[in-house]
């Protein structure tokens, strides 16, 4: 394993070398690419065969080359660089495997106290990126707001798989048929929890503090 990934970082530095346009390409001419390949990724996940899934995933491994190769060039990090962090913040945050700790009862919340504490966070929303789709960024925020103990009356009823699925799809058709852009609605309703979450951030106290059972 160790000889496939040095022969491909030997691969990319050639191509950055030799080649008119991998010399060419910088960090943020690549991210329609990485886009593009994390979505082929889900696609062979999804619906496609191993062949198909070892292709799409060297296919992103090849973006973390690329990237770390120009940072590399540039004199900012190296890829060892980055294979070392991920490495050290997989062992900081699983004392409970790596340290002789218990394992915690919840084990989503605890690593989200401890990333909140590495970097010195002080809102549930802190670190979730601006550039992810409606759908996912609204996982995200209620996600946080639970993990964070944000004091929201957040629905927690139940619901199945097919409930949600034929929810979704009936609402977003009532929303086409009535003229009604859903994903506006939905951008437009998380920056609407954003905002609440802030409020009651701010009535509770910095983030860690927040002792209130979520509704």
């Amino acid at each position: 394993m160790t000889g496939s990934l040095e022969r491909l970082r030997e691969v990319m530095a050639e191509l950055r070398s030799s080649c008119p346009w991998d010399r060419e390409q910088t960090h943020r001419s690549l991210l329609t690419h990485l886009v593009e390949e994390t979505a082929e990724v889900i696609d062979a996940v999804e619906a496609g065969s191993d062949a198909e899934l070892v292709e799409e995933l060297g296919d992103l491994l090849l973006q973390v080359y690329f990237h770390a190769q120009i940072a590399a060039e540039e004199g900012r990090f190296t890829l060892d660089d980055v294979a070392d962090g991920i490495t050290d913040k997989l062992v900081r945050r699983h004392p409970h495997v790596f340290a002789g700790e218990s394992v915690p009862e919840d084990m989503h919340r605890s690593w989200e106290d401890r990333k909140r504490r590495e970097k010195q966070r002080r809102s549930a929303l802190d670190g979730i990126p601006d550039s992810l789709n409606a759908l996912a960024k609204a996982q995200k925020v209620v996600s946080r707001a639970r993990s964070h103990r944000v004091p929201l009356a957040l629905d927690e009823r139940p619901v199945t798989t097919d409930e949600l699925s034929d929810g979704l799809v009936s609402l977003i058709a009532r929303a086409q048929a009535s003229g009604i852009d859903a994903d506006q609605v939905l951008r437009d309703a998380v920056r609407s929890l954003e905002g609440a979450v802030r409020t009651a951030e701010g009535q509770a106290g910095p983030a860690g503090s927040h002792d209130a059972p979520v509704g």
